[in-house]
């Protein structure tokens, strides 16, 4: 194993799952550790984090939702969820807790490798270099896109990976109505799935964030059948 290898962290208390998994994704060229326990990867991460984190919605003691919570008040490590097939509720639960993407169990690990790959991808590659641009502004809204930061008012605003990359998509089209597809790809490196909220999900969260800032929740507005598009005339009679 060499450092360069991706460190993911497991969560799942079912053993004979997990043992399958990371040998699948040490095979892929991932270094895995599997733990069965929430307050123990909560532990294990406050000493040593991982690039991501596998997170299973039931475990026994503090479950997923809980985990991806208290994780949340401290560190702002990519999380996967591992949902129960069909709940769609759990995915939303997930995705408004702060994860970065979920995935059905039981799970193809070929799938599992990918949705991984993706989140990777968008959360540790650095900026585009030009000719885009590394600062975006919108009113009272400023994005450092190589520094992967957000203010809003000059106060920082903590986002996850997928919901940096989805305000980032709409700030660099404003005013440019973006379809639920397009944000999809773009922002979370994926192709829409069949009743995919995942977008929705994340608008919610991100209108959420940016109104305890003062920033109106219309900013992004939806158009039915659309998409999403976000004031380009925002912040001009400030």
């Amino acid at each position: 194993m060499t450092d360069a290898e991706p460190r993911i962290l497991l969560v799942d208390d079912d053993r004979q799952l997990g043992a399958m998994l990371r040998e699948f994704l040490e095979l892929q060229g991932f270094q895995v550790d599997v733990l069965q326990d929430g307050q123990a990867a909560l532990d294990r991460i406050d000493q040593d984090p991982p690039d991501l984190m596998v997170l299973d919605v039931m475990l026994p003691g503090i479950n997923g939702f809980d985990v991806l919570r208290q994780l949340r008040e401290k560190h702002q490590l990519p999380v996967i969820m591992l949902t129960a097939r069909g709940e769609e509720s759990e995915r939303i639960l997930g995705l408004m807790g702060g994860a970065d993407d979920y995935l059905p169990k039981p799970c193809n690990p070929l799938e599992l490798t990918a949705r991984i790959q993706a989140v990777l991808k968008r959360s540790m590659q650095p900026a585009p270099a030009e000719p885009e641009a590394l600062v975006l502004q919108l009113g009272p809204l400023e994005m450092d896109c190589s520094r992967r930061t957000l203010s809003a008012h000059g106060k920082p605003v903590k986002l996850t990976a997928g919901e940096m990359r989805l305000l980032e998509q709409l700030m660099r089209h404003p005013g440019q109505v973006m379809s639920r597809g397009q944000l999809t790809q773009l922002a979370l490196d994926r192709p829409l799935e069949a009743y995919d909220r995942s977008i929705d999900t994340l608008i919610s969260k991100l209108r959420k964030k940016l109104a305890a800032t003062g920033i109106p929740r219309e900013i992004i507005r939806g158009l039915r059948g659309h998409g999403y598009v976000i004031d380009d005339t925002f912040g001009q009679d400030d």
